[in-house]
């Protein structure tokens, strides 16, 4: 088992005792890194569920079910042609500066991701539809779009004080990461200190309109990899722990005093496949293998990777074969290829494809494409992700097979996110947290999600497709559900076909935590969800320390029901490593 202390990142350690104060702690190992805490630039996981916890949204997906419910809106209507929204701001809701939150900061937080560039950075697919936002009084927000927006109630974009931003006039300023700014928050928690690849450290939010937290504080202490974290939750040194590995998992099954937690996750795992990485203006970025914008070669790739094996023997079984880009989790969208649909494992047929397509092998065995450079290709993945580490052998062995070299380069979580970003990649291991609502991770995949500028993350995987953009945008117009649905499957099966990138599994969450010191920690969807990486903030903010008079008793707040019939918050605080890069939102949007 390696040593806690060797565990951590670089800087002055911060160890569960010190890091306590006063209260009730909740202590969560963060084997993610940050990128941005400024929201308009978060896009990793970690990042985000920050942002969850400190700034409200106007809806967010339920505890129980994940369907909409009320956050900062109270309630809202729309018009009957279905292009003007207005939402009702709740009213006594205020800033931690004392300030009170109005229609006028969500109409800034929307406007600002209009017209500056830089700031549709995390959220900007949300608002590429909308005409107008405007605040006629302090209660009132009015959202005019072009088209009817099937994704209104589930705009995933955190409200911030306009007081506060307008005077960040350069989103990759610095600054706007610094306590000061990112500090101000009306969420169930609020960030007093953040030391970058160490610890963010939140305090329960006193005036928290849904009430305050069971716990006083919420800290994310940043582990390198999951064997440390594993360890510091062994010696009470932190109190929650996620995405462990099977052989984690099962262990601490028979540790005194720990309770894990296995669910569904809404998070897909893929090899990405650099299509012809382009910007917004159609100009290639970085240097992939031309070979790979060969569809032919990209299906061939895809025949040739057993996804069940790297289930079955990286994973231990805790996941779901992989299909599309919405996981089985959400069932009303998730699609699935029937058995003539679906790539099977046969290097036979990925061969003769290969062949079929002019690529034939040279005198080492390499094939060589139609312009003569061989198919010889560069896997990035995680060095301290256990999955990339074991997956990477399979495919280097899978894919040789077939006559493609392929060479590993497992690198730091950070520069994953570079090279996957800039298109200096020929495939990746990578993965996204999706949403409830299938409009976001959809449009990251279309024409208009292609990066302004080289090193941005507004594409998941630079996939172009005037068919898969036409089937995106009927669905995001149609408020039909079943019509939406149907259209929602149709564009999975198109990004399927077209395999930008290869949907390896769902993973199983696997997660564990101190039930000596909390009794009680949400689930979403509930009782059978995850606890941490949620698509809302009810995990940590409803935690129930172990003894106290709430425990037994549902896991939130009092008054965190008032106004939605469910609904509060995480906490967090972070330091550690990198979710794979493409968890956005969504993110987890990842």
């Amino acid at each position: 088992m390696v040593a806690l202390a060797a565990g951590l990142t670089a800087g002055p350690f911060v160890s569960g005792a010190q890091a306590q104060t006063s209260g009730t702690t909740l202590r969560v190992a963060l084997v993610q890194e940050i990128d941005h805490l400024n929201p308009f630039l978060a896009s990793f996981a970690s990042s985000t569920m920050v942002g969850r916890m400190t700034w409200e949204f106007l809806t967010l997906p339920s505890a129980q079910d994940n369907t909409p419910t009320p956050g900062l809106a109270a309630s809202w209507d729309t018009s009957p042609d279905k292009l003007t929204w207005t939402f009702h701001i709740r009213d006594g809701v205020k800033w931690s500066d004392g300030q009170a939150v109005t229609a006028k900061d969500a109409a800034y937080t929307f406007h600002r991701i209009m017209t500056d560039k830089k700031a549709q950075e995390a959220n900007g697919t949300y608002v590429e539809n909308f005409r107008s936002v405007a605040a006629p009084d302090d209660r009132t927000l009015v959202i005019r779009t072009k088209t009817p927006q099937a994704s209104m109630t589930a705009l995933d974009v955190p409200i911030v004080p306009e007081h506060v931003w307008a005077n960040q006039p350069d989103m990759d300023d610095p600054k706007t990461d610094d306590v000061s700014v990112i500090g101000v928050g009306d969420g169930p928690f609020l960030i007093t200190e953040y030391r970058p690849n160490e610890l963010v450290r939140l305090k329960a939010n006193p005036d928290y309109w849904r009430g305050k937290a069971k716990i006083d504080e919420l800290q994310f202490i940043s582990y390198k990899n999951a064997d440390a974290a594993v360890n510091a939750l062994r010696n009470n040194e932190v109190d929650f722990v996620n995405r462990l590995t099977p052989t984690q998992f099962e262990a601490l099954q028979r540790q005194p005093d720990i309770t894990t937690n296995k669910a569904d996750g809404r998070r897909y795992r893929e090899l990405m496949i650099n299509p012809g990485a382009q910007n917004a203006d159609r100009q290639p970025l970085g240097d992939g293998n031309p070979a790979l914008k060969d569809v032919r070669v990209r299906q061939s790739i895809a025949k040739a990777i057993d996804p069940q094996t790297l289930i079955d023997k990286v994973l231990g079984g805790y996941g779901q074969l992989g299909s599309s880009v919405i996981p089985a989790s959400f069932p009303t969208y998730h699609w699935q290829p029937t058995a003539d649909e679906r790539y099977r494992f046969d290097a036979v047929a990925a061969n003769a494809q290969l062949e079929a397509a002019g690529y034939l092998r040279g005198p080492d065995g390499i094939r060589n494409g139609p312009d003569g450079k061989p198919l010889d290709l560069r896997l990035v993945g995680r060095a301290g992700e256990d999955f990339s580490q074991r997956a990477s052998d399979y495919i280097v062995s899978w894919l040789g097979a077939i006559g493609i070299k392929v060479t590993k380069q497992l690198v730091s979580d950070n520069e994953v996110d570079e090279r996957t970003n800039a298109g200096t990649y020929d495939l990746a291991l990578s993965g996204w947290g999706t949403s409830p609502d299938p409009d976001y991770i959809l449009a990251k995949q279309t024409c208009s999600a292609l990066p302004a500028v080289a090193g941005s993350g507004s594409s998941t995987a630079f996939f172009c497709d005037p068919q898969f953009d036409a089937l995106y945008q009927q669905e995001s117009t149609e408020l039909d559900q079943a019509r939406r649905a149907s259209l929602v499957r149709q564009a999975q099966a198109r990004y399927y076909t077209q395999a930008p990138s290869v949907v390896l599994d769902y993973d199983n969450v696997l997660e564990a935590y101190r039930s000596d010191r909390f009794s009680d920690l949400p689930k979403q969807p509930s009782g059978t969800g995850q606890i941490m990486e949620q698509s809302g903030y009810w995990g940590f903010y409803g935690a129930t320390p172990a003894g106290s008079a709430d425990a037994g008793g549902g896991g939130l707040p009092a008054g965190a029901w008032i106004g939605i019939g469910a609904g509060v918050v995480i906490v967090v605080a972070i330091g550690g490593t990198v979710t794979a890069r493409r968890k956005k939102s969504i993110d987890d949007r990842e």
